[in-house]
């Protein structure tokens, strides 16, 4: 069986989210296994940190790559991604999702399409 090496990565840099959301590694890492659900991927495995004093970052393994974020609640800011493989998952789905979690003032997504050559941002 042959694979298609095409994937869609789209990245977030979210500002203005709440300090206690952003500071909460395992509500980070219970939505972000929604978020991946929402989107038809298959979760492999979850791992967290919180960070002293304060910030986490919470990666869910999927069978199709990964959805990841990185916290920095004193200053309301999440770096987020999510990068699948393949047709059948949207990672724009598990990272809308998690935007509506996070309610951000401003959310600066970025849409890239992969494995098919040069890497081309797409939005």
């Amino acid at each position: 069986m042959e694979f298609s090496t095409f994937g869609r990565h789209v990245a977030v840099d979210a500002w203005g989210v709440d300090f206690d959301l952003l500071n909460d590694p395992k509500f980070l890492e219970d939505m972000m296994v929604q978020a991946a659900e929402k989107c038809g991927a298959t979760v492999l495995s979850t791992q967290s940190k919180q960070f002293e004093p304060q910030g986490a970052t919470v990666l869910v393994l999927l069978s199709e790559s990964h959805i990841s974020i990185h916290t920095y609640p004193e200053k309301g800011f999440a770096a987020l991604d999510c990068y699948t493989c393949g047709e059948t998952v949207d990672p724009q789905i598990a990272m809308d999702f998690m935007i509506s979690v996070l309610k951000p003032k401003a959310a600066y997504p970025k849409v890239l399409k992969r494995g098919v050559g040069e890497i081309e941002v797409i939005k």
